[in-house]
Order: C-alpha cells, then sequence, then structure tokens
C-alpha cells in the first residue's frame, strides 16, 4: 500500500495513516454530500426556477446566521470537540428533513429549506475539513499530498451520484437522506482516529490544538478583512461563484426547458456528477499533485479563470445544452482537481486561528454572498432583455480580473511561505 500511495504523492511512511484516514474523512463526507446534490438540484426547480435568487439569498443570510455560532464552538472548544459537534449537529438536520419529507408535510417550503439547507452544509462541512487539513499538514506536506486527500473526495462524490442514481427509483427521494447520515457519521469517526494520531505524532508538541482557539465569535471576519492576503483570497473564491452562478442559472433554465421530467432531470444531474467526479478522480491521482509541486501554485490557480474565458466565449456563441453540459464538466473537474487543492495550499501559511476561523467565512459567507449578488445580478439582467449569450459576455471580464488575482495570490503565498521556512529554521 505504501509503495502504491508512493507512486501517486510520495507519502514518507509516518503520513500514511493520516493520509489514508484523511482519504476516508473526506470520501464519507463527498459521498453523503452527492447522495443528496441531485435531490437539491430537483428541489431548487420544483421550488420555481424564478425563487432561485430567493434561495441564493436566503442561504446567504443563513450563512451570516452560522459564522456567529460557528466562531463561538471554536473560541470555547478545542479542535477534537468542536469539528464532531458541527457534523452530528448536520446528520441531526438530516434526520428531521427525512422525517418532513416522509410525512409530507408542506412539501413545497420543505423543498426549499432543504435547497438552503444543503447549500449552507456543503460549504461548511468542507470548509471545516479543509481547515483541519491545513492544521494538519505543513505546506511542503500539502503540496505532496493535498491531491491524493482530494482524490478520496472525488470518489466519493462518484460513488454518491451513482448510489442516487441506482436507489432513486427503488426507494424513492425521501429515503436517500438516511444514507447520507450513515457517511456522516463516518466522517466523525475519521476526526477522531486523525485527532489521535496528531497528538500522539510528537506527544506534547501541538498542545495548542488541544485547546480552544479564544478570541470572539466575530474573529473570522476581522481577520479576513484585514489581511490583503485573505482579502486576495475573498476576491479568488467571490470571482469564482459569480462565474459559477451565472453557469449554474443558465443550467437550471436550460434543463427546465429541455427535459420536462423531473426524473430525467435528476437523471441528468446524477450522470453530470459521475462523469465529472470520473474525470477529476483521475486527475486528482495523476496530476494535481505534479501540477502543485512541478509547476506550482500560480498555474493550478490560472488554470479555472482561463478555462471559464474559453467557454463563456463558447456560451456566448452557442448556448446550447449540449455547450453548456460540456462546460459545466470540464470546469467542474478543473475546480476539484486542481483549483480547490491550490486554493487549499494558500492557507497553510497562516495561523491556527485564520485557518478556522477567517477560512470559514471566506469559504462559507464570502461564496454564498457571491451566490445571492449574482443571482439578483442576473434576474435584473434578464428583467431587461439579456439572454445566455449576454450573461456570458458579462463574464468574460470577471474571469480575465480573476487571472490577474490569481497571480497576486500566487506572489504572495510565496513570500509567505519563505517567511515561514526562515522562523521555523531560525
Amino acid at each position: 500500500m505504501q509503495r502504491l500511495v508512493y507512486r501517486l504523492c510520495k507519502v514518507e511512511p509516518e503520513e500514511l495513516a493520516a493520509l489514508l484516514w484523511s482519504f476516508a474523512y473526506f470520501f464519507c463526507l463527498l459521498c453523503g454530500y452527492y447522495v443528496l446534490r441531485p435531490v437539491r438540484d430537483e428541489m431548487g426547480i420544483q421550488g420555481g426556477i424564478g425563487n432561485l435568487p430567493w434561495l441564493f439569498t436566503a442561504t446567504f443570510v443563513a450563512m451570516l446566521a452560522a459564522v456567529p455560532v460557528y466562531g463561538f464552538l471554536a473560541a470555547r472548544f478545542a479542535r477534537r470537540t468542536m469539528l464532531p459537534v458541527v457534523y452530528l449537529f448536520f446528520a441531526a438536520n438530516l434526520l428531521l428533513f427525512y422525517l418532513l419529507m416522509a410525512t409530507g408535510v408542506a412539501p413545497g417550503w420543505v423543498a426549499r429549506a432543504f435547497f438552503v439547507w444543503l447549500s449552507v452544509f456543503n460549504l461548511f462541512v468542507v470548509s471545516v475539513f479543509w481547515s483541519f487539513m491545513a492544521d494538519l499538514f505543513s505546506n511542503e506536506q500539502a503540496k505532496r499530498l493535498f491531491g491524493f486527500i482530494a482524490a478520496g473526495g472525488s470518489a466519493g462524490a462518484l460513488a454518491g451520484p451513482t448510489l442516487t442514481a441506482a436507489l432513486v427509483h427503488i426507494v424513492g427521494v425521501a429515503n436517500l437522506l438516511p444514507i447520507s447520515i450513515v457517511f456522516v457519521f463516518g466522517a466523525v469517526v475519521c476526526i477522531h482516529v486523525l485527532s489521535r494520531w496528531s497528538h500522539e505524532r510528537v506527544p506534547g508538541s501541538d498542545a495548542s490544538a488541544h485547546r480552544p482557539l479564544g478570541g470572539s465569535i466575530w474573529g473570522g471576519v476581522r481577520l479576513a478583512l484585514s489581511s490583503t492576503y485573505l482579502l486576495g483570497i475573498c476576491g479568488y473564491i467571490l470571482l469564482l461563484t459569480m462565474t459559477s452562478t451565472f453557469l449554474y442559472l443558465e443550467q437550471a433554465s436550460i434543463v427546465a426547458g429541455s427535459l420536462p421530467s423531473s426524473v430525467e432531470r435528476t437523471r441528468l444531474f446524477a450522470t453530470i456528477d459521475l462523469t465529472v467526479n470520473l474525470l477529476t478522480l483521475f486527475a486528482q491521482l495523476f496530476l494535481t499533485n505534479r501540477i502543485l509541486a512541478g509547476c506550482g501554485v500560480r498555474c493550478a490557480l490560472l488554470a479555472m479563470p482561463l478555462l471559464s474565458l474559453l467557454g463563456f466565449a463558447a456560451m456566448g456563441f452557442a448556448p446550447t445544452l449540449a455547450v453548456l453540459v460540456v462546460f459545466i464538466v470540464l470546469r467542474r473537474a478543473l475546480e476539484y482537481a486542481v483549483s480547490k487543492p491550490a486554493r487549499e495550499v494558500l492557507f497553510t501559511v497562516l495561523t491556527r486561528e485564520e485557518k478556522y476561523k477567517a477560512k470559514n467565512v471566506v469559504d462559507t459567507v464570502v461564496t454564498r454572498g457571491g451566490d445571492m449578488a449574482s443571482g439578483w445580478l442576473v434576474t435584473g439582467l434578464r428583467a431587461l432583455g439579456a439572454g445566455a449569450a449576454h450573461l456570458a459576455v458579462l463574464a468574460l471580464p470577471l474571469s480575465a480580473a480573476w487571472a490577474a488575482l490569481s497571480l497576486f495570490l500566487a506572489r504572495r503565498h510565496g513570500a509567505l511561505a519563505a517567511a515561514s521556512e526562515r522562523r521555523c529554521r531560525s
């Protein structure tokens, strides 16, 4: 096993156990999420395409409400206590939604609430996961190992839609939720094992990880706004989110107009997820670490903006279902395989409080704020008569600015990493 994994990411013997448990942790998270993602997309259509901007707004408000709660937990509980509490809370929420769906209570409102909740769930659990990874592994380790760890998520994201496509006709939509709960509990087990590994690796050397972070419940907001580096990451994620929302709203509109059946739409969403995750898994196992370690963070960050320039140009010429699906598949595969691991490497040079508090604000509030802003922007442009081609043209200058910001972040990361290495040597 060690020889096989070493060929993929050059893992050291003392890192192997943590690497495999991290792989399993991310597998459980994304498998549980992707079991439900096609359900969320279908719920968005059932709740009314015209209501999507309102759902994005509700999600943003929910994120704002969740940030101080998370800040309270981070300030007062040690890492090994805080992380399981977050996941068990979401598991309890899933159980409640299952009971509501199974009993048929207010299906329209439950569909909208589930759309909002799963959008919050996805960002929070993944953000907490990568905060934990940035805390466990150094910048040098991250460049070697994060691609393989991300492949665990892709393997889970591959298994999730496969389960949904196979089971939705047999068990129905509501009964997919208990399956997801099982995977959330699996993630909690992985957290326990990794926390123990971190503590036993060099006993007593990492005592701060076993104490609460302290500080204010709004400390993450303060940290994110006081650092040009973190503000740059905010800008990168905001531009990613805005262009993704443009694409998502076009997906909802074009798919609803092309496929009238709810089952057909759910199957298409599951098939897209399956294709994306096959491509992503291959890239993460064989390309991601080579890109990060060989070409560097700069190339990895630039990949998504450059693809978006090409893709939105194609959408401007031919806003059809076929072009949309190809663009979505390539863009999401590149994001998960290259852009996402590169963004997580950016956080390895920060303090522990920045990794947990500021990162959570960046990953959740900024992302959903971008969803809300771009959702209403698209609504306003459509009211003025703009179509899919106009939206694609609007996304082109955003993609160009995104590329410029990528260069800035790569330079700042290099400077911070060099400063961190000098401190360690001294």
